[in-house]
């Protein structure tokens, strides 16, 4: 029996909590939840135009607005589980809330008095005369989605923190074993995804919606269950109050202290050093960027020497609250420069499905629905994420000294240059496939062209590569690069370069549209310039290539000083031991 001290810093005489063992049932949910959400996400917009009578372009834009939703609003979720709710209990509670979503979603598509009268089979050139969903049904059916958006937003911010929880990153051994946790999150998130975009999306297009959306809740209901069931292997983090009022404090005493000068001697600037921060007590060095906060730590004493004055948060703040301010602030640019990435991946999304319907999906004798396309990255991503965990990253641990192999940053950048690539290569196959159209003077017909759909794999794959890349990178980098007290906030955070991607999506979109005259303003694929617009995100992702290297090499890594606290005998025992890391 080990001692493990648990983050509230009580040292407790217990098996050793935490490890690999645990976090197998933090991979079981993410895969299942992962499954019901992106079966649904790749295959939305085929419901909304074929189901709730929405046009392509209205469609398009609900499922973005629904996809950046899911993401921008986990920044809730991970200030919820860093200031009042472990991660786990984060996780249930937001689990429970998807499930009650998908099964509003059941209910619509079962009953056909909930839903619009179908009008599927109609020649493109009348589409316009279906009629639309009506206020109530169009209601119920975004209370769903947004039950399922708010719901799976905690799930994200609270579920990769809660698995990174059981590894130790002060521990040698265990700081390898979290670099690898990261991929094979991403290992579990892809098996499930492929199993959505298959088993899910072949239900929803044989079957029908209602058992598609049947098959999401029972998914999600399992995997509450499942990561329930591994409550008694965690290490539980304690929520250390509100970030985002230590954040803000910072300011707050920043601003009341600008008259003061700045001190040049670090000692001169208040921090904690005892036992009260915890056994592990996190402490984060000054550093010279944004010098203007470091005046939130400047205590002001009385005329009275002998006089003891203490404080309160909104007057005096330590050292370390304020590079916590600072990490976040140097962060921001990150995540903005990697926003437009994702934009091409909302792009991907809506309209390789739209455009997989116009294409022949027969495998030998089997039809392949079009949503279910993105399995092909899918399973690029399932082959390379264990090469690229067991053999890329140990090679290249032996040659740069680095635990993660090559740094966070290096490696978000390589998904970039792929991302851009991958808009290239779906310029130069949209091109080829309305040649096809035009050749068989098939433009304004619903037949399916005499064009393999998977012709669509090749920018597909490209991007799953791109995606491998820069998805982990941002989940470890911001995970790593977070303060101890902010740790969910932080991979929340990492989630909103998606959330911006899908609005920015949408405005890209209205953009385009309004500038060029009507490159996508048709129903008609055939007939609108979809390959303009992919090789026009082609060139911008070169482009914020260009921002994301300035800021990545304006970033400055956080370091760390350690103070393990032994309460002895001695009052020089009761200092500690102090080891500066540095996460990289």
């Amino acid at each position: 029996m080990g001692i493990f001290r648990d983050f509230n810093g009580q040292a407790k005489q217990e098996k050793k909590l935490g490890g690999t063992r645990a976090t197998l049932f933090v991979y079981a949910m993410e895969g299942l939840e992962n499954m019901a959400f992106i079966s649904n996400a790749v295959s939305l917009v085929t419901y909304f135009y074929g189901y709730m009578n929405f046009s392509l372009t209205k469609s398009a834009t609900t499922l973005t607005n629904f996809m950046g939703t899911s993401f921008l609003v986990a920044l809730f979720g991970g200030f919820i589980s860093d200031t009042y709710l472990s991660r786990f209990k984060t996780c249930v509670l937001f689990g429970c809330i998807e499930l009650l979503g998908y099964a509003v979603l059941t209910v619509q598509a079962h009953f056909h008095q909930l839903r619009p009268p179908p009008c599927q089979g109609l020649a493109i050139s009348r589409a316009i005369q279906c009629e639309a969903a009506d206020s109530s049904q169009a209601a119920i059916l975004f209370t769903g989605l947004y039950l399922v958006a708010f719901g799976t937003s905690g799930v994200k911010a609270a579920l990769p923190s809660l698995g990174a929880d059981q590894f130790d990153e002060r521990d040698p051994k265990e700081s390898a074993q979290l670099s690898s946790f990261f991929n094979w999150f991403l290992l579990s998130l892809t098996v499930g995804a492929i199993i959505g975009v298959t088993l899910i999306v072949w239900i929803s297009t044989n079957q029908g919606w209602d058992w598609a959306f049947s098959a999401s809740t029972l998914a999600v209901l399992v995997s509450i269950v499942f990561v329930s069931m591994g409550k008694s292997l965690y290490r539980n983090n304690v929520p250390k109050g509100s970030p985002l009022l230590r954040i803000i404090q910072v300011f707050v005493v920043a601003i009341r202290n600008r008259k003061l000068p700045q001190p040049e001697v670090v000692d001169e600037l208040h921090e904690v050093r005892n036992k009260e921060a915890g056994v592990h007590n996190e402490i984060l060095p000054r550093t010279d960027q944004f010098r203007f906060l470091d005046r939130a730590a400047i205590g002001q004493t009385s005329g009275d020497a002998s006089t003891s004055i203490s404080p309160g948060p909104w007057r005096l703040c330590t050292v370390s609250q304020v590079e916590e301010t600072k990490i976040i602030i140097r962060m921001l640019p990150i995540i903005l420069s990697t926003v437009f990435m994702n934009t091409c991946l909302a792009q991907l999304q809506t309209f390789t499905v739209q455009q997989s319907t116009t294409m022949d999906t027969h495998i030998l004798s089997f039809k392949m629905p079009g949503p279910s396309i993105p399995v092909i990255p899918l399973v690029f991503m399932f082959i390379f994420i264990p090469i690229y965990d067991r053999i890329f990253v140990p090679v290249a641990r032996k040659i740069t000294g680095i635990p993660t192999g090559i740094r966070y940053l290096q490696r978000i950048g390589v998904g970039l240059v792929l991302s851009a690539i991958s808009m290239a290569v779906a310029g130069i196959v949209e091109t080829r496939r309305k040649s096809v159209a035009r050749k068989h003077d098939m433009v304004d017909s619903l037949r399916p062209l005499p064009m393999s759909v998977f012709w669509l794999g090749y920018q597909y794959a490209i991007f799953g590569l791109a995606d491998m890349f820069t998805f982990v990178g941002l989940l470890e980098f911001f995970y790593a690069e977070s303060s101890a007290g902010m740790k969910s906030l932080g991979t929340a955070i990492s989630w909103c370069s998606l959330a911006f991607g899908y609005f920015l999506s949408t405005v890209v979109v209205e953009v385009v549209n309004k500038v060029s005259g009507g490159w996508l303003a048709n129903n008609n694929l055939n007939r609108d310039k979809l390959n303009y617009f992919y090789w026009l995100l082609a060139a911008v992702s070169v482009l914020n290539f260009g921002v994301y290297l300035a800021c990545a090499s304006w970033y400055r890594y956080k370091k760390v000083q350690v103070i393990n606290q032994e309460e002895n005998h001695g009052s020089e025992a009761a200092k500690g031991k102090q080891l500066e890391m540095l996460t990289a």
